[in-house]
């Protein structure tokens, strides 16, 4: 009991699992942020344009009787999938942004780094090329 829980501990210490809950957790609050920014933001004045039309209201009679028909919610399924191309374009958007960050945090410390080469990587260019004639 005692080695199983050693292992769980250091299954839970080891980070990977720790940066996946967190990741997670900010996950699921980004992805409220951006149903929001669709719901509210978005979709009004796209619904605007076409007349007021609430695409999650959007259905077809496909059977059923005139007391219990059934539908097919095809509106619903659109709304989805367009909020999932926002979520996926937004995270693109911000991925994008950071490696650009990342970029430019990279090139100053590339062009500080240009100092004399130490003597000692200069004589083992000198051996190398001693060696190649």
């Amino acid at each position: 009991m005692k080695k199983t829980i050693e292992d769980f501990k250091a299954f839970v210490l080891r980070g990977n699992v720790i940066d996946l809950a967190v990741g997670v957790i900010i996950g699921g609050a980004f992805g409220k942020i951006v149903n929001s920014l669709i719901d509210d933001i978005i979709m009004p004045p796209i619904g605007l344009l076409i007349n007021n039309v609430d695409f999650r209201d959007l259905k077809m009679k496909i059977g059923g009787s005139p007391e219990a028909p059934v539908f097919l919610s095809y509106g619903n399924f659109l709304q989805i999938c367009f909020e999932f191309l926002m979520i996926a374009f937004v995270i693109f958007m911000v991925i994008r942004f950071m490696a650009k960050l990342r970029k430019q945090e990279e090139t100053p410390a590339q062009s500080s780094d240009a100092s004399p080469t130490p003597e000692d990587v200069l004589l083992l260019r000198e051996i190398r090329d001693a060696l190649k004639k």
